[in-house]
């Protein structure tokens, strides 16, 4: 699949994962998508733990109410450390987000879905520091994300339609239109 087309047929899956296991191999593939994003002042400030055991993945995902992704087969938690980049800035959101897009995109490319939960598990009921606590995670990190990782049981939703380009896009100015 080429980069434009994983892109555009992206979706957030929420539905049924097929059974089957995620290989390894292709879990690495993914977490390394994610390590080769862009990081502020090259930081690193992002941490990855793959999940295949299907044990401890439902011990996991029992832990996150209400419920999601409870069929998928792997997941992704994303740890990010706040580490300052310069003059008290810290560029850890940056880092995570980019990391978690270039995972999302290597999950479509390699025939998986997912879905980015972030604020279902950083919420005030802090799903996140039970998973971390789980997994082990030490307390200078901050576990953000869980992606569910796997293949559809059920037809992707498409994504709702984005607004149009001119309404959110310009050239050479805010509101300036499009180039005949």
């Amino acid at each position: 699949m080429n980069i434009r087309t994983a892109i555009q047929s992206r979706t957030s899956y929420r539905g049924r994962y097929q059974p089957d296991p995620v290989p390894r191999e292709d879990l690495r593939k993914i977490m390394e998508a994610g390590l080769c994003a862009p990081s502020g002042c090259n930081k690193q400030t992002v941490s990855l733990i793959a999940v295949d055991d299907p044990h401890l993945l439902e011990r996991l995902k029992g832990a996150i109410d209400p419920p999601v992704a409870r069929t998928a087969p792997a997941a992704i938690f994303v740890l990010t450390q706040k580490i300052f980049a310069y003059r008290d800035r810290c560029f850890q959101v940056q880092d995570y987000s980019a990391a978690i897009e270039n995972m999302l995109l290597a999950i479509k490319d390699l025939g998986y879905e997912s879905c980015w939960y972030e604020g279902h598990i950083t919420d005030e009921d802090r799903i996140d520091l039970k998973l971390a606590e789980i997994l082990g995670v030490p307390e200078d990190y901050q576990l953000v994300c869980f992606l569910p990782v796997g293949k559809a049981a059920q037809e992707p939703r498409p994504s709702p339609p984005k607004k149009p380009f001119g309404e959110r896009a310009w050239f050479n100015g805010f509101g300036k239109g499009e180039p005949e």
